[in-house]
């Protein structure tokens, strides 16, 4: 009999916030798979590390994060190969997904390449923005506001003409864009409704006054939350 592969998402960092039913997946089953940079530890196994059990057999994904080589076709390919053996054996396997499995999680380039042949199920995690607005006490939206979801690294044009017609953002994916979006939302007069977090819910956590952000150091897990009304619960 086969095995099942299922993506697991683990949470945006506080490793209280996986859910019961990843947890007893993740503790259960006998294969775990989570993506890692090119050197240096898994995030998504960090994230996890109380919680495992010790006796798994592990498969580190590992692969360049960068944005123009990520996702590796390749790695990804090779990946499936060594995950459909397991499978092909009955061993389930636990693949770790930071935040959501499909809320720009990188598991949906494994389920692309393995739904077809295998039995696979996402369990859902909390995501980013969920996480964000939980510390920053800024609810996303309420009512018939429309909130919308932009990565940083869209150009700037696009930026604004999507802000320009939703009630609510969440700005994910900071990082080095960070300076170019400040500008912009300064252009738009909406830094009063802007709100900012890096590594909601990690150790590292912080939250600073958009105005007061070193616009060298943004990491890629920071994000602005901004509503029209400066928040939500408003009319």
């Amino acid at each position: 009999m086969s095995g099942t592969l299922y993506g697991l998402g683990v949470g945006p960092g506080d490793p209280d916030l996986i859910t019961l039913k990843a947890l007893r997946i993740l503790q259960s089953a006998p294969v775990l798979a989570y993506p890692a940079p090119e050197v240096g530890d898994s995030l998504a196994r960090k994230i996890v590390s109380p919680h495992l059990p010790g006796t798994q057999t592990e498969i580190a994904i590992r692969m360049p994060l960068s944005a123009p080589k990520f996702p590796d076709d390749e790695v990804y390919g090779v990946a499936a190969v060594s995950l459909k053996e397991h499978l092909a054996e009955g061993r389930d396997i636990a693949v770790l997904c930071e935040g959501d499995p499909f809320f720009y999680g990188s598991f949906m380039y494994l389920f692309s390449r393995m739904a077809e042949e295998h039995n696979v199920e996402v369990v859902p995690g909390v995501s980013s923005p969920m996480a964000c607005a939980a510390v920053l006490g800024a609810p996303l939206a309420a009512q018939n506001d429309v909130l919308t979801i932009l990565p940083g690294p869209l150009d700037t044009d696009t930026l604004r003409a999507r802000l320009e017609i939703t009630d609510a953002a969440a700005i994910i994916k900071l990082g080095r864009h960070f300076p170019r979006i400040r500008a912009l939302l300064e252009d738009m007069d909406l830094i009063s409704q802007s709100r900012y977090v890096e590594r909601a819910t990690m150790d590292a956590e912080r939250i600073v006054p958009l105005d007061e952000v070193d616009p060298t150091s943004s990491p890629y897990f920071s994000m602005i939350l901004v509503h029209r009304r400066g928040q939500a619960w408003l009319r």
